[in-house]
């Protein structure tokens, strides 16, 4: 398990064996991390440049660090 703050770099629609999902990739400074959501199509706050704290199992799908479903917490930008 891990728990990474960093910033959504992009944030993408793409479908995984028929399955709607929502992929972000968060970057903490040191490298990037995978985010999936299975089953959604957006998430309200995830947006590219939106600080954000993940958690969940890592595991690696096609060579990147990917977490599925993770738990996450929007923080707040700065000036917010």
């Amino acid at each position: 398990r891990a728990r990474v703050s960093g910033v959504i770099r992009s944030v993408t629609f793409r479908p995984r064996e028929g399955v709607p999902a929502l992929e972000a990739e968060l970057y903490d400074g040191s490298g990037t991390l995978v985010l999936v959501w299975l089953g959604r199509r957006e998430i309200a706050g995830v947006v590219p440049g939106r600080r954000l704290k993940a958690e969940g199992l890592v595991c690696l799908v096609d060579g990147k660090r990917t977490v599925f479903n993770p738990g996450y917490e929007l923080r707040p930008r700065p000036g917010e």
